[in-house]
């Protein structure tokens, strides 16, 4: 995941390091060499033992590009908020807010200090100020956090009000309620790993997005996530020396069964430049793979179903997944592409429970309302109403591609026909010839709703060999270049809850 140029200037010299590295160089990691410039360095200078107030706050570079950064200081107080690291957070904040600088937050703290709530906690300057410039900048400017230690009480909002959180094991943790608070108030006894770790944020609640062994790592992944998104949502994300695949040949590589799983990474592998994509929250809902990756030297979002995963079924969690990265992409003008291999939604009583509707109604909302150019590519299968989450043509995709392996339908052909002839087949007594009933109708429904007839009825644009993808999808997206946004809309749509 880290870029060559990270991995030359950290790699080499990682030894170096300490475990847990100092608040100064992590900013020697992040920045480039010599680009700080500190604000607020004097805070609580006449207080002993409270250097700058427990954060670090100021503008630098990363590859040239100006950038505001907020970094705790674990070594002040445990990194807890007062009065002035409140002031200094929301100065950087405001200023980000005037200027359009991406945002990164290197967050290590142990929360509010209660001996000085009246300075972090009720005013117009405290945290909520912090939280209330966070959600301003959202959408506006990319905000990018890598989690080192504790995220506690209301400064765990922090972290989640960005785009990318990356933790390290062991020590970044995130959490509403310590587990002594939580055992006083529910009686559960817990750890700090099993409320709030790592792990369980990139695998179970997904508030997390990835998981690193040690802190410069999870800073060169920042690096070079910045590298995937412009300065702001009025620019592009910059684009770079193109590079060929990292794979080719697709013999056998999507299996004609709809019922036989494979990795859609190797696809993706075929599709994009050789050592771009970057996952996003890959540990959770791995039924649906999201991430940045380029093409032809473009950055692109890919949303694709994971077919060795639950069958590539979208859950509850998987809809959020991709509605939270689509809206991400769009924010950014990030041109996406939907791989669509998609037996439709979970069903059952325990998603339904869950609010699969509503769930999925927040997935199709982010796609449909997103504005910058989409492509459908459909590998395999495509039904019901996950046809529909992944971009069906109704969603205006600049086009629908399909593989000659893909079939769309609200159903599969097996459970169409057991639907429609139900009755009939339960008549049959013969086992032989039930079979053979199943097997000609099945055939008769395959060919009535064939690719020809997708292409025919413009459902379909174009048929397209595995071999051929990636210089189609790279033609279309060239000449989707002059796309605009509609002006005069409303500010945005309400979101399912």
């Amino acid at each position: 995941m880290l870029a060559a140029a990270d991995r030359a200037r950290l790699g080499g010299d990682a030894g170096r390091w300490p475990e847990k590295l100092p608040v100064r160089q992590r900013l020697d990691v992040l920045l480039d060499p010599g680009s700080f410039v500190e604000d607020g360095l004097l805070a609580a200078a006449t207080q002993p033992g409270m250097p700058g107030d427990g954060v670090v706050t100021g503008v630098g570079t990363v590859e040239g590009r100006p950038v505001a950064v907020i970094a705790h200081d674990f070594g002040v107080k445990a990194g807890s908020w007062g009065e002035r690291t409140c002031e200094k957070q929301i100065r950087i904040l405001e200023r980000a807010d005037r200027d359009l600088l991406p945002v990164f937050y290197l967050v290590d703290s142990a929360g509010g200090r209660l001996t000085e709530q009246m300075g972090f906690f009720p005013g117009r300057r405290g945290a909520s100020r912090i939280f209330h410039l966070q959600v301003r900048l959202s959408g506006r400017v990319p905000q990018i956090c890598c989690l080192h230690g504790p995220s506690a009480a209301g400064g765990a909002y922090m972290p989640a009000f960005t785009d990318w959180v990356g933790m390290v094991e062991g020590r970044g943790s995130m959490y509403l309620a310590s587990p002594r608070v939580a055992e006083k108030v529910t009686g559960e006894h817990t750890t700090a790993e099993e409320m709030g770790g790592a792990r369980m944020h990139a695998e179970v609640s997904g508030c997390g997005d990835s998981v690193f062994e040690e802190d410069w790592e999870a800073l060169a992944a920042a690096r070079l996530l910045l590298t995937y998104l412009p300065d702001d949502f009025t620019g592009t994300p910059p684009e770079v020396e193109p590079a060929p695949p990292e794979a080719t040949g697709w013999d056998g590589l999507v299996p004609e069964d709809p019922n036989i799983g494979y990795d859609v990474i190797t696809v993706i592998d075929r599709l994009v430049d050789g050592g771009t994509f970057f996952e996003i929250k890959p540990d959770w809902a791995q039924e649906l793979v999201v991430g940045f990756a380029r093409l032809e030297g473009r950055v692109v979002g890919l949303v694709a179903n994971q077919p060795q995963v639950r069958s590539g079924a979208i859950h509850v969690d998987s809809a959020d997944k991709a509605a939270r990265f689509i809206a991400l992409c769009d924010a950014f003008n990030v041109p996406l592409l939907f791989l669509q291999d998609v037996p439709g939604f979970m069903v059952g009583v325990a998603v339904e429970r869950q609010g699969i509707i509503r769930h999925g109604a927040k997935m199709i909302l982010a796609m449909s309302s997103a504005e910058v150019p989409k492509f459908t590519i459909v590998l395999r299968k495509a039904y019901a109403a996950g046809y529909y989450a992944m971009c069906a043509p109704g969603f205006e995709p600049r086009a629908t591609l399909a593989l000659p392996s893909a079939f769309i339908g609200a159903m599969g052909p097996e459970a169409s026909v057991n639907a429609v002839y139900a009755g009939k087949i339960a008549a049959i007594e013969d086992a032989g010839e039930r079979d053979a009933f199943l097997a000609a109708r099945v055939e008769e429904h395959r060919a009535e709703v064939n690719l020809l007839r997708m292409g025919d009825e413009l459902v379909v644009d174009a048929v397209v060999p595995g071999e051929g993808l990636r210089d189609e999808l790279i033609t279309r997206l060239r000449h989707a270049d002059g796309w605009t946004r509609t002006s005069g809309r409303r500010h945005h749509p309400v979101s399912p809850v």
